[in-house]
């Protein structure tokens, strides 16, 4: 019995520093949520004003881009890397801020154990199946308008306002949630591209591609393997290695998001980098707007930006030392005050 009784309190004492060492997303000073969708458990954070948890607030609810990372990244114990692009603080006085993490990523990780670019791989270098599964534009939109459903019901959140703002491909996800959720009241349309994501990859191969062997890595190579994505359009097959699924890239180019936007009556703001690929279809669609004398939109581009707001350098790279990211966000809340009552 003694024997039993000691393995039990060394059971329990490594349990405890277990536990003790294991981080939480309170630690890092968000709310955690997990909330059931279908079969699968989903990671909501809420970031807050700090001691106004409990206030009645509207939510801002941000789609954010592509790549299978966790939301919260952290590195020396002690520091992490945004979860937001921008610092909340500059919208919890008038919101609370919501963001839902990848399907079946880890919410936490240290980016020691993380892949290059902090994705969330296995020996095979590839995201988990069920990510692959899911990573689908259909699932998201879906997911996140019940996520919105189930937050509209919490004592703490007001239904004066809704926001979805989406960057890169979480901007595709916000205009189909825009046409499909009538409570959301406004929609922001960032770094995203209005005419699809087969566009924005093949004007990245344009950019870069010679005319020793275009119909192999160039702009043309990328319009051949569009029809390799339409003869699959709802195949879940991995289209090359460590891509995504064929379904996933035919959702995420066709209809194309201009088809979303257009249908749109709630105040639209559009913002992206002037040096972005996806700019020239960014000014289409301002044209087009214009030419539909449509009166719900804004347009506000960034001059001399790329796709993350940073400015080029004299060699056409990211200059990383200039952050226009909270500038973005002052800019976000400007047009939400200016625009508050036109929903």
């Amino acid at each position: 019995m003694k024997k039993i009784i000691e393995i039990i309190c060394i059971f329990l004492f490594l349990v405890n520093i277990s536990t003790f060492g294991q981080k939480t997303p309170e630690d890092f000073g968000f709310r955690h949520i997990v909330y059931k969708y279908r079969t699968d458990n989903v990671d909501i954070l809420i970031k807050s004003k700090s001691g106004e948890e409990d206030v009645k607030k509207p939510i801002f609810f941000f789609s954010p881009g592509s790549l299978p990372q966790p939301l919260i990244k952290y590195f020396d114990d002690n520091d992490h890397y945004g979860v937001f692009p921008f610092n909340p603080d500059i919208l919890t006085e008038k919101y609370h801020l919501v963001i839902v993490n990848k399907p079946y990523m880890p919410l936490i990780a240290d980016v020691s154990t993380l892949s290059s670019n902090f994705l969330y791989v296995d020996s095979t270098g590839r995201p988990p199946k069920e990510y692959l599964d899911r990573n689908l534009l259909s699932y998201y939109t879906k997911r996140n308008i019940a996520i919105l459903k189930y937050l509209l019901k919490q004592k703490w959140v007001s239904n004066t306002q809704l926001v979805v703002a989406g960057h890169s491909e979480g901007s595709s996800i916000g205009a189909k949630m825009a046409t499909k959720y009538k409570n959301i009241t406004h929609l922001i349309f960032s770094g995203g591209n209005p005419m699809g994501r087969i566009m924005s990859m093949i004007c990245g191969q344009r950019e870069i591609e010679t005319d020793t062997d275009n119909e192999r890595f160039g702009g043309d190579a990328v319009i051949n393997f569009w029809e390799e994505i339409v003869e699959n359009k709802n195949s879940m097959v991995v289209s090359r290695p460590q891509g995504d699924a064929y379904k996933n890239l035919f959702e995420f180019s066709y209809p194309p998001p201009i088809r979303h936007l257009e249908k749109l009556k709630i105040p639209v703001l559009v913002s992206y980098g002037t040096k972005d690929v996806s700019a020239p279809f960014n000014d289409f669609l301002h044209v087009e707007i214009i030419r539909q004398k449509k009166r719900n939109f804004t347009f506000k581009a960034y001059i001399g930006t790329e796709h993350n707001y940073f400015p080029l350098t004299e060699d056409n790279k990211p200059d990383y030392d200039i952050f226009n990211w909270d500038k973005v966000a002052y800019d976000w809340l400007e047009w939400l005050n200016e625009n508050h009552e036109n929903h």
